[in-house]
């Protein structure tokens, strides 16, 4: 039967990482009012439990084993999922001195790399030879700096790991694409001063940093067949940051934008 919704998802099953941040519920939310059954993890169940998932995994994607044994859940559950979104992630050095004092260069690059490298193994093995759509969340940052180092490194990383997977894997029927978000706001913004994103805006030529939901939205067209013939590339939802730099020509160029 075909599907009743335009993006072909419809009864196709997603598994989300991180999925009780803020990112992470805008994805959720996005995929479930595109007519997918969603599956949500995160290291922490309590984050879970007022979502509309139809499976519930916590466990640390940090732990390899962990991860395969919540794979092989979801799998005996008969919900292998069609769709892979590798969406958690975090960050806490904020530049090369704090990444020295704090001593977080491997947990960064554990949590933001080597993690999703962790669930992806088990769901692509799984699929064998039917395939799947794997999105990985990465961040401007991999593109050019914007501060963070390890986040940054792990999340260029990512890009390298999905071309890898959509060039080997592709004649299975595998696509791995990657958005790179600029600024989003959810609470992770929270320990900020609010003017910081105020300051932030006018940077971005669309004249805001950008929402969670911006993000969703792409990520459930680069999984739906919609996108069936995009693998291997690297989506900025960032507003035209990557563009070029407003204050720049605003202020140098002297352009009245």
């Amino acid at each position: 039967m075909p599907s009743a919704h335009p993006f072909g998802l419809t009864g196709k099953h997603v598994l989300v990482t991180g999925a009780g941040g803020g990112l992470g519920r805008a994805i959720v939310s996005a995929f479930v009012a595109a007519g997918a059954l969603v599956s949500g993890a995160d290291r922490d169940m309590a984050q879970l439990s007022d979502m509309p998932l139809h499976h519930r995994l916590a466990f640390d994607i940090t732990d390899a084993a962990a991860c395969r044994a919540a794979i092989a859940e979801l799998s005996g559950a008969g919900a292998i999922p069609d769709v892979l979104v590798n969406n958690a992630g975090a960050s806490r050095a904020d530049s090369l001195a704090s990444l020295e004092e704090q001593g977080l260069w491997d947990s960064e690059l554990a949590t933001n790399l080597t993690g999703a490298y962790n669930v992806t193994a088990p769901v692509t093995k799984l699929w064998g030879e039917r395939g799947g759509a794997i999105v990985f969340t990465s961040s401007v940052n991999a593109l050019t700096h914007y501060g963070n180092p390890a986040y940054a490194a792990a999340k260029a990383g990512l890009i390298a790991y999905a071309r890898a997977l959509a060039v080997e894997l592709g004649c299975k029927g595998v696509r791995a694409n990657v958005v790179a978000p600029g600024s989003v706001r959810t609470a992770a913004w929270d320990h900020r001063d609010a003017k910081v994103l105020q300051d932030a805006a006018r940077y971005y030529p669309i004249g805001r940093i950008i929402a969670p939901e911006d993000v969703a939205n792409t990520i459930v067209f680069l999984a739906s067949p919609l996108a069936a013939g995009i693998s291997g590339a690297v989506v900025p939802v960032d507003g035209g940051l990557m563009a070029g730099n407003v204050p720049f020509v605003r202020e140098i160029i002297g352009c009245d934008i």
